[in-house]
């Protein structure tokens, strides 16, 4: 794994937009009437609507943040994206957010194609580009939204964008990472057709059964469920471990421990492997499903935001899922950290 310790930057503010649109969970067998499926699946409702991509929903979130931090277009000196729901598929989609956001031309922009740990990965490469100190501002985009071919609606999916901004700030506290990947279960998560391996035919829409019985065509995302809640439930914990114990800290200084919100078995799981209150380790899950790697920063933004406001916390983030990949943060809030208002569009 790789620990990476970041003097210097602190976060600023985090702004998210979603739908407004609200899909609301129901049964889709017989064996359980809907209040238990939702139980069972803990998602009450989701955001959804095929009329806006992550572009759309991040830039309404980067807008809300930039306006709240009155931060000028140019100010901003690095603009990452994570997404695995591009636009086109080329140019990359930060470029097109660049000009829609206004930014100045000496602005660095790239995607990165990353999931459930997306944010965190993000988050690690933008502090590391600004700790030289010449990159002042930086933003820090992530979310996934709109299906890329036709497929019905997912119970646990939903659609969200979200802005991070890191700012330069000298004697700031420490930003700690611990990254990792074991590339030997790539196939867990995986869209198979589309890519440069296999490219879209006519047959790539044809509907086979798949591991878990449901029918889906190639360019549909298909999961080994048993292989990545085992794989969750083991690499999460020890990265939280891991990372507490680089700072020479126990989990009784950290305010909240904000999780990928992956579906609730697995949450459930991981937070009673490592003894958590249901007070420390918040949930957008319930409201706004599986957001992808926009899922963390969500969830600062609908969870967070009344019990932060005026007050320094100190927070631990841990994503995890497609890759297979894992990632976590440690970072801090102080009393001027900027949650905004959600953006639904």
């Amino acid at each position: 794994m790789a620990t990476i310790h970041i003097d210097n930057i602190r976060v600023a503010g985090i702004a998210a937009g979603v739908p407004g649109n609200v899909i609301k969970t129901v049964s889709t067998t017989d064996k359980y009437d809907d209040e238990a499926y939702i139980e069972s699946v803990g998602v009450r409702e989701k955001r959804f609507s095929n009329d806006f991509t992550s572009s759309d929903l991040c830039e309404a979130a980067a807008v809300k943040l930039m306006k709240d931090l009155s931060w000028g277009c140019e100010s901003i000196d690095l603009l990452i994206l994570v997404t695995q729901t591009p636009d086109y598929i080329l140019p990359a989609t930060s470029c097109v957010l660049h000009g829609k956001l206004g930014l100045k031309k000496s602005c660095l922009c790239f995607d990165i194609n990353l999931g459930c740990s997306g944010w965190v990965y993000a988050m690690a490469t933008a502090l590391s580009l600004m700790t030289c100190g010449r990159i002042k501002h930086a933003m820090v985009l992530a979310g996934d939204a709109r299906k890329q071919v036709p497929e019905e609606h997912d119970q646990l999916f939903g659609y969200a964008g979200t802005a991070t901004a890191l700012e330069y700030a000298e004697n700031a506290k420490p930003i700690t990472f611990d990254l990792g990947s074991d590339g030997t279960g790539y196939d867990a998560i995986i869209r198979p057709g589309g890519g440069a391996r296999n490219p879209i035919t006519p047959a790539s829409l044809e509907l086979y059964e798949c591991e878990d019985g449901r029918a889906r065509h190639a360019c549909q995302t298909r999961m080994n469920g048993m292989d990545v809640f085992a794989f969750g439930i083991t690499a999460a914990p020890k990265s939280i471990k891991k990372t507490l114990a680089e700072c020479d800290m126990t989990m009784e200084v950290v305010d909240y421990v904000l999780f990928h919100q992956a579906n609730i078995k697995m949450l459930e799981t991981i937070k009673k492997k490592l003894k958590l209150s249901d007070e420390k380790v918040p949930y957008s899950l319930r409201r706004f499903g599986n957001t992808s790697s926009a899922s963390i920063p969500l969830t600062v933004v609908t969870e967070l935001k009344e019990r932060l406001k005026g007050k320094a916390a100190t927070l631990v983030g841990c994503g995890f899922g497609v890759g297979l990949s894992w990632g976590t943060i440690l970072f801090h809030t102080d009393e001027e950290f900027m949650i905004s208002e959600l953006q639904e569009l």
